[in-house]
């Protein structure tokens, strides 16, 4: 049985999706309501590759007055008058890891485009802000209409050098300066569009214009992008039905393992479940269940601001924030929490009208894992073998077998080089969560207890491990101190046998000395 539909994994034009075979999850009545509202000057925040080109793609077909593409969505039934007006659009994604002189190219490379597309001869202006204005005024001079300014990724070219003191601003100014003119053109201007992924203060990158609606956290946009499970019951339950005919697994049994992976997103609050797309898809057309969104590129702008902020894997997660924090601009953040909820590995999940703030937490299993594996390399300078060991340390575990866990963990662990800064029992507990946690399973450190701190617990399907640490010392000494404090009477209630694990490192040969499993 094939499917109904292609699914349209990195297709981000909305003629190509509804002209092809290509499966349209409608969003159409969001660009009804957007565009009939009163913001002239909108900007939208979502995490990469979660529909916002698309959306982007869906607006100019509109403004374009492009009817025929829209028959049996939403907007066909709202619609009475598809007036149409002249586009500006601007993809700026391709604007990245780029100096001042090759940005200043680019500029005007997709001012040439619009050019070329629209009929208007340019003016060869040497200055990027002076080429836009020109092309304002002189598309609505030829057309007699206002124009429509889309921009996607707005803060693409900035992003990679976020934590650059030197070159940040540099980038940032140019930015400024090309953006300038949607100020100075309002009278020509009928709306103007802006996604990206990070908030950049309006002083710095958008200078007076400052009447810019972020619709970013407002409810009834809280779905614009991403898929809600309604929509996937509604819109893609034959897909659902082939799916799990090709796994050999129940529908209800599939939609669990794609709600564990792909869901748990939400953008606002209170907010319907919302999920991944491009993992989503991407997991539909392979019939697979993996990693999609972060096997498409870490940024590494992320990796290097959790350094900066010298931020623990395990203090990524279990975050809370009030509303103005979302609205610190990037380039002036002191926490590192906003910059993690807009980039998708934070996301909201409760909130509290007494104290007014935010639950953030870690949206799935697919960015958790994702997450981990990107921060092993602080721990582990060469990981390639990691992704054998996590495999087979997972079998072990899964069948009770910690002792041959680690056993492989210390083989494995002897052969690889390590960074500097080791020598302490802080770096192997993080370690230690790092790989429990990129076997699947629940594992947290420092947990506390009415006599003290368990270095890791961890929590299977059949049993909860209590771990602890000791460097350079041995492995009776641990469980000498899981005794002494007693940790397995904390967890008498958990409903699963206790087993303790006592596990000494030895600095010097850089993996597991001994242990000992009770």
């Amino acid at each position: 049985m094939s499917p109904l539909k292609l699914y349209p994994v990195g297709i981000q034009t909305f003629s190509e999706l509804r002209t092809k075979n290509y499966l349209y999850i409608d969003k159409t009545s969001y660009i009804y309501r957007l565009t009939h509202s009163d913001g002239k000057y909108v900007f939208l925040s979502r995490p990469r590759r979660f529909g916002k080109s698309l959306l982007t793609s869906t607006l100019q077909a509109y403004f374009e007055g492009r009817k025929d593409l829209f028959e049996g969505l939403a907007i066909s039934q709202l619609e009475t008058e598809w007036e149409q007006y002249p586009v500006l659009h601007f993809d700026m994604s391709l604007g990245k890891h780029l100096d001042k002189a090759a940005l200043n190219r680019y500029l005007h490379h997709i001012l040439g485009r619009n050019e070329e597309r629209l009929g208007i001869v340019s003016r060869q202006a040497e200055d990027v802000n002076v080429r836009l204005t020109d092309l304002i005024m002189d598309v609505y001079a030829q057309t007699g209409k206002q124009v429509v300014v889309l921009i996607d990724e707005y803060d693409a070219p900035l992003l990679d050098v976020v934590h650059e003191h030197e070159n940040l601003p540099v980038l940032r100014n140019m930015m400024r300066n090309f953006y300038s003119p949607l100020k100075a053109c309002d009278p020509y201007l009928r709306f103007a569009f802006l996604t990206g992924i990070t908030k950049f203060s309006q002083l710095s990158i958008f200078s007076e214009l400052n009447n810019i609606q972020n619709i970013s956290m407002l409810e009834e946009y809280g779905a614009i992008c991403g898929i809600t499970e309604e929509e996937i019951y509604t819109q893609m339950d034959a897909d659902l039905n082939i799916f799990s005919q090709k796994l050999g697994i129940g529908k209800e049994e599939l939609f669990a393992q794609l709600k564990a992976n792909y869901d748990g997103y939400h953008f606002t609050w209170p907010s319907p479940d919302i999920y991944n797309p491009f993992s989503l898809f991407n997991a539909f057309a392979n019939k697979k269940i993996d990693s999609y969104w972060f096997g498409s590129g870490t940024p590494t702008y992320l990796i290097e601001m959790l350094r900066e902020f010298h931020v623990l894997p395990q203090e990524i997660g279990g975050r809370k924030c009030g509303a103005s924090d979302f609205d610190t601009p990037t380039e002036g953040v002191t926490d590192i929490t906003p910059l993690l909820y807009q980039s998708g590995y934070l996301t909201i999940k409760n909130y509290s009208s007494f104290s007014n703030l935010y639950s953030l937490d870690i949206p799935n299993k697919e960015v958790r894992i994702g997450l981990m594996k990107s921060l092993l390399v602080n721990y582990v300078q060469r990981p390639a073998s990691i992704n054998t060991l996590v495999g087979e340390m997972a079998e072990c575990i899964h069948f009770g077998d910690m002792d041959g866990a680690l056993r492989l963990m210390q083989t494995v662990l002897s052969t690889v080089p390590y960074c500097d800064n080791t020598h302490y029992e802080g770096h192997y507990q993080q370690m230690l969560y790092l790989i429990f946690t990129l076997l699947g399973y629940f594992v947290d450190v420092e947990v506390r207890t009415p006599q003290g701190r368990v270095d890791v617990v961890l929590r299977t399907s059949h049993t909860l491990y209590i771990i602890e640490v000791k460097l350079d010392k041995n492995a009776d000494a641990a469980m000498q101190q899981i005794d002494l404090k007693n940790y397995p009477e904390r967890f008498a209630l958990c409903g699963l046998p206790v087993v303790k694990v006592g596990i000494n490192f030895d600095s010097e040969k850089r993996t597991i000395g001994e242990w000992v499993i009770e």
